[in-house]
C-alpha cells in the first residue's frame, strides 16, 4: 500500500466511478482541481481511495473523498483520511473542513471532525459541513496527527 499525489485525471476517473456513475463523467470536476493536491492510496498499481485537498491561507478542506465500493471497510479510505489531515496540519492549516454526507457524519467524528449547523442539499443528497481545528499538539513526532 502506498499514499501518494495522483494527476487529477486518475481522481476523477475513481471519483465518477464511486460517486457519481449515473451522471456524466464531467459531473465530478470542480473548480479548483487544477491547484489541488489530489492524493491516492494504490494497492500495487491499482487506485483504491482519492481525496483532494484545497488550502486557502490557514483553512483547507478536503472534497470528492471516494474508496472503490468493493474496498470500503477495509481501513484504505481512514489511511488515507489520516495522511491528508496530516498534510495540511504540517503545512500549517489550523483548520480543515469538509461537506459530509449526512450518512457518513460517524466515519469522520472518527478523526476528530465535528458537525456544525450548516447543512445544504444536492444532487438529492443531504450534507453538513464538519470541520476541525488543529494546534501543534495535534502533530505526533512521526508527523501523523493525533486523533
Amino acid at each position: 500500500m502506498e499514499i501518494r499525489l495522483v494527476p487529477q485525471e486518475a481522481a476523477w476517473k475513481l471519483r465518477h466511478e464511486v460517486m457519481w456513475p449515473e451522471r456524466e463523467p464531467e459531473y465530478v470536476r470542480i473548480d479548483g482541481d487544477e491547484s489541488a493536491e489530489h492524493y491516492g492510496l494504490l494497492d500495487g498499481e491499482r487506485l483504491v481511495s482519492v481525496v483532494s485537498l484545497f488550502r486557502e491561507g490557514e483553512a483547507a478542506q478536503f472534497r470528492k473523498f471516494a474508496t472503490l465500493e468493493s474496498e470500503q471497510g477495509k481501513g484504505y479510505g481512514s489511511r488515507l483520511l489520516e495522511h491528508v489531515l496530516a498534510a495540511a496540519a504540517a503545512a500549517g492549516a489550523q483548520r480543515i473542513y469538509c461537506n459530509a454526507r449526512s450518512s457518513k457524519i460517524g466515519f469522520y467524528k472518527k478523526f476528530g471532525l465535528a458537525a456544525t449547523e450548516e447543512r445544504f442539499h444536492k444532487g438529492g443528497k443531504e450534507y453538513v459541513i464538519m470541520e476541525r481545528w488543529f494546534n501543534i499538539a495535534d502533530l505526533t513526532p512521526e508527523g501523523s496527527v493525533n486523533p
